[in-house]
C-alpha cells in the first residue's frame, strides 16, 4: 500500500508493467486487474484454465503460467481473452474438476476434450 500511495497517488495504475513492480502482484493478478477492473485485453492462466487449455488441445503439455498465456495470447482475440479465461475458470470448478473425477458426462467440450478421448 504505501508504494501505491506514494507512486501512484493512492490509484491503481493501468499499466500491466508498473503492476507487475507492486509488492505481491504477479502476472495473474495484473492480468485480472487489467480484464476486470479497466476492461483491458488480458489473459488469466490459473490451474483451472491452464488444466482445460491442455485438455482441449489450445496448448501441448504447458504447464508453466506465463508459456500458457504466450501461447493463449497468439489464438484468442484480446477483447474475448479476460471472459474466456474466467468462463474456462468456473468450467474447471464445476465441470473438469482436478481433485474429483471430472464430470465428462456433463461436459459440453467432451466432443473436443483429450481426457474424453
Amino acid at each position: 500500500m504505501k508504494q501505491l500511495k506514494e507512486t501512484y497517488d493512492g490509484k491503481i495504475p493501468k499499466d500491466f508493467n508498473a503492476l507487475l513492480k507492486l509488492p505481491g502482484v504477479g502476472r495473474k493478478s495484473a492480468n485480472l486487474i487489467m480484464g476486470d477492473v479497466f476492461g483491458e485485453p488480458a489473459i488469466v492462466t490459473d490451474t483451472h484454465c491452464i488444466r482445460l487449455v491442455n485438455r482441449i488441445g489450445l496448448v501441448d503439455g504447458i504447464k508453466e503460467p506465463k508459456k500458457v498465456e504466450m501461447a493463449l495470447w497468439k489464438i484468442i482475440p484480446p477483447e474475448e481473452g479476460s471472459d474466456f479465461c474466467h468462463r474456462l475458470v468456473y468450467h474447471g470448478r464445476d465441470v473438469c474438476t482436478a481433485r474429483t473425477s471430472p464430470f465428462c458426462d456433463k461436459c459440453c467440450l467432451k466432443d473436443i476434450c483429450g481426457k474424453n478421448l
